[in-house]
């Protein structure tokens, strides 16, 4: 549009908001990387940023892809009463993360720059929204550019697909850092999944907004927590004050107030709620059906959920049919009103992550696991931008432990090419790694460039092909090597998030398969 409309213009340089892959993966159709390695174009990032662009997919990366079913809803059926929204984006796209290192990164707290006469006050705000993440002010325009720190919303403290629990009062001192160095004299704020906002009044409103709707969110719900009020009570006491509740910036089109409150106290508590029948409590298909065979069975059930129901008691209904539902995963009548009352609650529900995560499991109480996966969180660019610490990390998490009960040896790795040296070892059923050092007398040494070790940590190559090209050493006993092969798990995201989902004729499983071939490409095209 820009070339269209303005004439060509040629991209000096990118600036990266954060670490999330919806703000740099499509920087490929922006700049080539070979202009970046020359240094011909900048591309700059808050410091932290590729351990953390890279590491969030990673280990937990397979059941954030299957969790992402329902917070997003990526394969709910189009339509008024299924996938409307994903809260700060209409879709997610299902292709390869393009990823080019950045070769400026933002060390400072502020930090000043000028690119091709452009001037920018970079403000990092770490632990905010991402844990690598800037503001941008650009004082000839005065523009401030919010990055996810300042949206249209309230944002997610705690994000339903999965991650590491952000931090309320941080996120709510940076904004108040920008409203006190640039809100005086912004003109115009803009934020990467919002409108702008326009005017020096209107700017400083919604920064008040969102800095207040954060912080009393923290110091409200650690109030009521000191006052005894536990994480499975929470969401049911906090409520905004009216004054934020007739701002639209402290909306709940993203995250909730209710599991935003249960995210504090997980921060600061974590999730036990100081009742030992909670401490380690049965598994729910096992305490489900106690309580079937307490309330008198599964008829029973049926007519007081079905009476719940017609009284708009939503959430009692659900309370009971639940239990039903995993004390009989089979029970088609049980999953289809368990259905219905998840439709009832997510119809009335503001933030899009809470109503497509009902939406989500009530479709796959009714017909079952959808075909197709989320959205993909790697590709060619983030394999390699992934350290090889992180990947022999992620093996260790991949490895079934039982598989490896009495195993034990030390394998030294080298990688030539760019001069770094582990020593793994197996011992007590778990992996370890340490860079920079290598074993005396290990059982194996294995001699690989980085670069085909990236064909390997992508699925293009395996080391049984490697071997047979002479791209890779084995130098010792190739037994312990198969050995930890052996343990190792493909994941895949097909696992049943609600009981009785999942189809019943599994897909074939391809006989012997290397685990260190590539899974097959995602596709998020919708039901």
């Amino acid at each position: 549009m820009v070339n269209e409309k303005l004439g060509e213009r040629p991209v000096v340089a990118v600036v990266y908001s954060h670490s999330h892959g919806d703000h740099f993966g499509g920087v490929r159709g922006v700049v080539d990387e070979a202009d970046v390695k020359s240094g011909k174009v900048k591309v700059i990032a808050p410091a932290g940023f590729m351990d953390h662009a890279v590491a969030e997919n990673v280990y937990a990366g397979n059941v954030m892809t299957r969790r992402m079913y329902f917070q997003y809803g990526v394969l709910l059926p189009r339509s008024p009463f299924g996938h409307v929204d994903q809260s700060i984006g209409k879709n997610t796209a299902a292709g390869n993360l393009g990823l080019i290192e950045p070769n400026v990164y933002i060390n400072q707290p502020f930090e000043k720059m000028t690119v091709d006469g452009v001037e920018m006050e970079f403000q990092n705000t770490p632990g905010t929204e991402a844990p690598a993440e800037m503001n941008t002010y650009f004082p000839q325009f005065k523009a401030f550019w919010a990055a996810e720190n300042i949206t249209g919303t309230i944002h997610n403290i705690y994000t339903l697909r999965g991650a590491l629990v952000r931090d309320a009062l941080a996120w709510s001192k940076n904004i108040n850092n920008s409203l006190y160095r640039y809100g005086n004299e912004a003109q115009v704020m803009f934020a990467s999944h919002s409108w702008p906002r326009w005017g020096n009044e209107r700017i400083q409103e919604v920064m008040r907004t969102q800095r207040d709707s954060y912080a009393h969110l923290n110091n409200e719900v650690l109030h009521l927590a000191n006052n005894g009020v536990t994480i499975n009570e929470v969401h049911n006491v906090y409520r905004q004050p009216e004054s934020l509740k007739s701002q639209w910036a402290a909306h709940s089109y993203h995250g909730s107030e209710e599991h935003n409150s249960r995210a504090v106290i997980n921060r600061y508590l974590g999730y036990w709620d100081a009742n030992p029948a909670t401490l380690i409590p049965l598994s729910p298909k096992d305490s489900a059906p106690l309580y079937v065979d307490m309330m008198g069975g599964s008829a029973k059930i049926m007519a007081k959920g079905r009476q719940l129901y017609q009284q708009g008691k939503y959430r009692e209904a659900m309370e009971i049919v639940n239990k039903l539902v995993y004390a009989e995963p089979n029970n088609t009548v049980a999953k289809d009103l368990l259905a219905d009352i998840f439709e009832q609650i997510d119809y009335q529900k503001e933030s899009p992550s809470v109503r497509n995560s009902f939406l989500g499991a009530a479709y796959e109480l009714r017909h079952g696991m959808p075909s197709g996966a989320s959205p993909k969180s790697n590709g060619p660019d983030m394999i390699k931008a992934m350290t090889t610490e992180l990947w022999l990390n992620s093996l260790a998490i991949s490895m079934d432990s039982k598989k490896a009960a009495g195993m034990k040896f030390t394998i030294n790795l080298d990688t030539l090419d760019n001069g770094e040296k582990f020593v793994v070892e197996m011992s007590n059923s778990a992996l370890t790694n340490i860079k920079g050092q290598q074993a005396k007398n290990p059982a194996l040494t294995i001699v690989i460039n980085r670069s085909n070790l990236e064909k390997i940590m992508g699925g293009q190559a395996t080391f049984d092909k490697l071997l047979a090209e002479g791209k890779v050493k084995f130098e010792g006993d190739r037994k312990v090597f198969d050995q930890l092969r052996s343990t190792l798990t493909t994941f895949t995201p097909d696992f049943e998030l609600m009981p009785g989902t999942k189809a019943k004729k599994a897909a074939p499983v391809k006989p012997n398969k290397d685990p260190f071939e590539a899974p097959p490409i995602a596709n998020s095209d919708g039901a």
